[in-house]
């Protein structure tokens, strides 16, 4: 599946403030079942910008706008060929929990068996689960467990946007029975956790068919779901907004241990005064092109009679180089 992605973060400051320093994690990855096609960078006020590899993998740009300004607005354009993963089996055998207590995977997956910022078990977090006799599901092989958990978080909780904020503990969602992709994501990952099972948070977006009723994500906003380590198939990931495994319409970005490690974007200002955010995404399937090179030239750099404005381009390489350079 071939996918353009627009990202639009816009701040606006009451007065304007004297400097904006801000990380970015926008870029999506490279991987087995994901091809990264062509990446660009937009920033008004413009900036020079700069990028490093945090410790999970992940692709992160940051600058700095030294000048005056009362807005800062920043456009992120990704093109994506996306492939269905691997067909999951109905199961696993109940050894797969003896691989899971591994000396290998406690410490390859290290980071994503603790709890973490917002994913931890609370006393509210434990009541849920003994509600909803969630513990029990331990009885079953753990993918089928995992499968389960991902079903009763669904089913238990509405999906509402404006009920949670970005940095909202979960006990709030629970308490509600409301929440949005981010609560849902955290929950399952905590969870998980307990029981043994590494679990990461993913960044993303995800296409959705208009006409298609099922999916409960806001087509206007990124997404999150989890992804899960079982050591027959290794990283396996589940959408507990939608109560579907990750597959092909799923655009992953970046992982960690909760949304505090990925968020889209991240920084402070000088100045003393208020700030909005403004948030708009588009996920859509990209135009035909007759092949890869072809297409990759539709990237080249615009410009515009408006106000000036720097761009940062990440054009992806010829496939044969992807190939031998893909994780």
């Amino acid at each position: 599946m071939l996918l353009e992605v627009k990202h639009v973060t816009q701040y606006h400051y009451a007065r304007a403030v004297r400097e904006s320093v801000m990380e970015l994690w926008m870029q999506p990855q490279k991987g087995t079942t994901q091809r990264l096609l062509s990446f660009d960078l937009e920033l008004d006020p413009p900036a020079q910008l700069f990028s490093y590899v945090d410790s999970f993998g992940n692709a992160v740009y940051h600058f700095d706008v030294p000048q005056p300004h009362d807005q800062l607005e920043i456009t992120a354009r990704s093109t994506v060929e996306t492939t269905p993963p691997p067909s999951l089996p109905d199961a696993l055998d109940r050894g797969e929990w003896d691989r899971l207590r591994s000396e290998f995977v406690k410490g390859d997956c290290f980071d994503f068996l603790r709890p973490h910022g917002y994913a931890v078990r609370t006393e509210a977090l434990g009541a849920f689960v003994a509600r909803h006799q969630l513990d029990e599901l331990r009885h079953l092989d753990p993918l089928t467990a995992v499968r389960r958990l991902n079903q009763a978080i669904y089913e238990a909780f509405d999906y509402q946007p404006g009920v949670t904020g970005a940095d909202s503990p979960i006990d709030l969602a629970i308490a509600e029975g409301r929440g949005v992709c981010q609560d849902f994501a955290h929950i399952m990952i905590a969870i998980c956790r307990h029981w043994g099972v590494p679990a990461r948070y993913v960044s993303g977006y995800l296409f959705r068919d208009r006409s298609d009723g099922h999916d409960r994500s806001d087509p206007d906003a990124s997404h999150a779901w989890v992804e899960v380590f079982l050591p027959s198939l290794r990283w396996v990931g589940f959408d507990p907004t939608n109560d579907i495994a990750a597959g092909e319409r799923h655009v992953c970005v970046a992982i960690g241990r909760d949304y505090g490690d990925v968020p889209p974007s991240r920084g402070v200002f000088k100045g003393e005064t208020e700030s909005q955010l403004a948030v708009g995404v588009s996920v859509r399937r990209a135009r035909a092109a007759s092949s890869d090179a072809e297409f990759l030239r539709l990237s080249r750099p615009a410009f515009s009679s408006a106000a000036p404005r720097r761009r940062a381009s990440l054009l992806a390489e010829q496939q044969r180089q992807h190939h031998q350079q893909q994780q």
